[in-house]
């Protein structure tokens, strides 16, 4: 009995150092989480200047939830590559290595950014090749889901003398693999679409830009020795596909064309300058892939201007085993760009075009950028 008595009594000790402890650690809990409030409180908060009656806010870029950033209206957002002499990447710039001038003004950078971008994708195939060529770029083809991202999107398209939309973007890359595996390449023009040009949208040589579904139906008359592809035409469908495909300019947006570069004028409603105004308007950027003999004709030179004033790229193949490697090329590239922001200041902003140079410190470097803008849309 007296064994039993000492252990209630220990118990009972035991348990009242117990409470008192907890009690002291409780105590101590409560007066930490005070303490950090009221550093909270006292830590400075960041200052925004109050716009002036009549003006508009600051335009600065803004984080709005983890990993996504909005610019203000007012910004422009410029995507850079910069590649070294060896035609490789550069991915360590810092931000205070980049100067940008709007129409030979220099700007201040409000945002630069590094990380990888999701790409929404037009995929244009030259759907007039040779037999040879097109076999080579149907076979190809597949490669392209290897340089894509799960965030990524494409649309596959065709043309000729016509432009074949096909059946929507897709970001699931099974889906996107069995739509490019069914792509089958003609090596003559096509009739025309078959389905009635939808109304109210946007024509190219008397159809809809966006509307009408590809066509295997058979050959259309060729005139001797004219080309008679409509690749400006098709450029221009494209950008209308892409153009409000960024509400939130989250997205990288490109036209990759695949073709031999031929282009016939009188087939085409919208002429160069017209269409280049359309892809600067949008910030959509071309990057392309010359196939076939074209390479020795000099037939290249539409794809080029096109990649080079929209701050795109080009890349020219021989093999399908060299387009392949060249596929995955032209996603990482348009995918691991540098994004810089701002807010023009001391240019005319009546003018109907801003011109845009960057530069950086680092010498030895080449920069792939867009030329200008047209501020009738929204610059993004």
């Amino acid at each position: 009995m007296a064994e039993i008595t000492r252990a209630d009594n220990f118990n009972t000790k035991f348990g009242l150092r117990t409470m008192k402890s907890l009690r002291k650690t409780f105590l101590m809990v409560c007066g930490l989480t005070v303490l950090l409030a009221q550093l909270g409180a006292q830590a400075p908060q960041p200052r925004t200047t109050p716009a002036a009656p009549g003006q508009n806010p600051p335009a600065l870029a803004q984080e709005n939830r983890p990993g996504r950033i909005t610019f203000s209206v007012n910004q422009v957002v410029v995507p850079v590559t910069v590649k070294d002499g060896s035609g490789r990447l550069v991915a360590d710039l810092r931000r205070d290595e980049f100067r940008i001038f709007e129409d030979a003004v220099e700007q201040k950078v409000v945002y630069f950014g590094a990380e990888p971008v999701p790409i929404s994708m037009v995929l244009l195939i030259d759907n007039d090749l040779k037999s040879k060529d097109a076999k080579q770029v149907s076979e190809s083809l597949w490669s392209v889901v290897a340089g894509l991202a799960l965030t990524d999107e494409a649309l596959v398209c065709r043309f000729d003398q016509f432009f074949h939309v096909g059946k929507g973007f897709i970001s699931d890359q099974d889906k996107l693999l069995t739509e490019l595996k069914r792509t089958r390449l003609d090596d003559e023009p096509s009739a025309g679409p078959s389905s009635p040009a939808i109304s109210n949208g946007p024509s190219i040589n008397g159809h809809s830009a966006i509307g009408d579904a590809p066509n295997m139906t058979g050959p259309t008359l060729n005139i001797k020795g004219q080309p008679t592809k409509a690749l400006d035409d098709a450029v221009y469908a494209a950008a209308q596909l892409l153009k409000d495909r960024d509400p939130e300019r989250q997205r990288r947006k490109i036209i990759f064309l695949i073709s031999d570069g031929v282009n016939g004028p009188k087939f085409n409603m919208n002429n160069y300058d017209t269409v280049l105004k359309e892809l600067l308007r949008y910030n959509i950027a071309v990057y392309g892939v010359g196939v076939g003999s074209a390479f020795f004709e000099r037939r290249f030179e539409r794809l080029s201007k096109y990649a080079h004033d929209t701050g795109g790229d080009v890349y020219y193949g021989m093999k399908s085993r060299a387009m392949e490697e060249l596929y995955a090329r032209v996603t990482e590239e348009a995918r691991n760009q540098y994004t810089l922001a701002y807010t023009p200041s001391g240019t005319d902003r009546g003018a109907e075009y801003h011109s845009i140079e960057v530069r950086v410190r680092r010498e030895g470097l080449t920069i792939l950028t867009r030329e200008g803008y047209y501020p009738g849309a929204t610059p993004r």
